[in-house]
């Protein structure tokens, strides 16, 4: 039985000194769970402009189905000014109104959040008020709700993050994501006693911290599984957290363990930093000669 996946959120064009490469972290994941053998489905919204129809265009030849993106008159495709001075830890312009913050709850697209196995989900897209209830609508309806947060400045609040964290059943986030939540509520550094108190504060089924070169942790069943990173050279990190969270879930909701999940998603993050942009397709073949030559 193959699991039905629907993502929320944005799509835009990351803006690089090398030019433009399609973005947005929802439509990453979605297009890695594709690439690693899913189907999922994609509610986001782009202009009707230029832009617009080029990331349809992406969309298709990706194989994903624009089904379930909209086409707004009013507002302009979203885009990204990103700044690589730093390889390892990007920083992002993200220009503020475009189409993903006018996302429309339709019934059709409530109908497919209700079938769905998993509803996945972000911090960018609630910056407006427009995708904010529209998200609120659908998580509702969703069964497994996961939350990636991706804490972008000036881009999110406490206490709409706080309402994204209990809604969800599985939280990703990257270190500095964990600091910053963590240090609301005055937790002392250490990454896995903030991993529990956000499991307890929130009710969460898992917690998953990416730790950049470092790896990653997840907690879960009161138990913390730890896996190290992988030595590559790096052409950028974006997309890395991204192909993670896919192929974790990819793994995960097929059955298999926590280890090896981890193992695998470490794996393909630390691929994927070793391209240009965020989402090079990851073989298996390939996948399986990293893995074998990094036992």
């Amino acid at each position: 039985m193959s699991t039905e996946i629907v993502i929320f959120g944005e799509m835009l064009w990351d803006m690089l000194p090398s030019g433009k490469q399609p973005g947005g972290a929802p439509m990453n994941v979605a297009i890695h769970l594709k690439n690693f053998g899913l189907d999922p489905a994609f509610i986001s919204r782009v202009g009707n402009d230029d832009l617009g129809l080029e990331l349809l265009d992406y969309l298709d030849g990706q194989g994903l189905s624009t089904k379930w993106i909209q086409t707004g008159q009013t507002h302009l495709t979203g885009i990204v000014k990103v700044n690589l001075t730093d390889k390892t830890e990007v920083t992002y312009k993200i220009v503020q109104p475009v189409a993903w913050d006018y996302i429309q709850v339709t019934p059709e697209n409530k109908k497919r959040v209700q079938q769905a196995d998993v509803f996945v989900y972000g911090t960018l897209a609630v910056r407006s008020q427009q995708s904010k209830d529209s998200l609120f609508e659908l998580l509702q309806e969703a069964k497994l709700k996961v939350f990636d947060v991706n804490i972008r400045p000036p881009h999110f609040d406490r206490a709409t993050t706080e309402l994204l964290l209990r809604e969800a059943n599985i939280v990703k986030m990257n270190e500095h994501e964990l600091a910053t939540v963590a240090d609301w509520y005055g937790i002392m550094p250490d990454t896995e006693t903030r991993m529990k108190f956000l499991s307890e504060k929130f009710s969460l089924q898992m917690v998953i911290v990416t730790l950049g070169a470092d790896g990653a942790k997840v907690l879960y069943h009161d138990e913390i599984n730890t896996q190290g990173g992988y030595a590559v050279e790096v052409q950028d990190t974006i997309g890395s957290g991204d192909s993670f969270l896919a192929m974790f879930l990819k793994e995960y909701l097929s059955g298999t363990d926590i280890p090896e999940a981890l193992r695998k998603a470490c794996a393909v993050g630390a691929i994927v930093a070793t391209y240009q942009g965020a989402t090079p397709s990851v073989s298996e073949s390939e996948l399986d000669q990293f893995l074998t030559i990094n036992h």
